[in-house]
């Protein structure tokens, strides 16, 4: 598999980001949903929306660190 070009790339980040939106907004309104009905934030919806923003918010900060920790 070649390497992507830049502009490649870019139109790759820019789909990733748009998909990552999407399926956020999706699961915040589904826990809505399910809250309305049911009374409780205990949905499959709810773990996969926090548990995807941990995730994404710990890799961002690992790889901030790890490209910090190389600079030095």
């Amino acid at each position: 598999m070649r390497k992507m070009d830049e502009m490649e790339m870019a139109i790759s980040l820019k789909a990733v980001k748009w998909a990552w939106l999407y399926t956020i907004i999706f699961l915040f309104i589904w826990t809505i949903y399910d809250y309305i009905k049911v009374g409780s934030f205990n949905s499959l919806a709810f773990i996969l929306l926090i548990s995807q923003n941990l995730i994404r918010m710990s890799i961002e900060q690992y790889l901030k660190w790890k490209m910090g920790k190389n600079e030095e």
